[in-house]
């Protein structure tokens, strides 16, 4: 019982670090990469946008996704 309570800490302490993913700076990237590190920054910097602007609207958990998503799709419209 004790070895299974020590793995489960474990396995929890190693995932919680992989929930944030930080930004891609094309700047330490490859250069033969850079074009799509540069595409990525991008990509993530309007998701973190429409991340922010539900957080000011106070979306409720469950509308979140659904929010980011036409966030996002309006954005792409423009």
């Amino acid at each position: 019982m004790n070895i299974v309570v020590h793995t489960a800490l474990v396995i929890v302490l190693l995932t919680v670090p992989a929930l944030a993913q930080k930004l891609v700076d094309p700047a330490t990237v490859a250069p033969e990469y850079r074009a799509a590190a540069e595409k990525r920054r991008a990509e993530q910097i309007k998701l973190r946008d429409c991340s922010k602007k539900a957080d000011v609207a106070k979306v409720s958990v469950r509308d979140r996704s659904d929010f980011v998503i036409k966030c996002l799709d309006a954005d792409a419209s423009r």
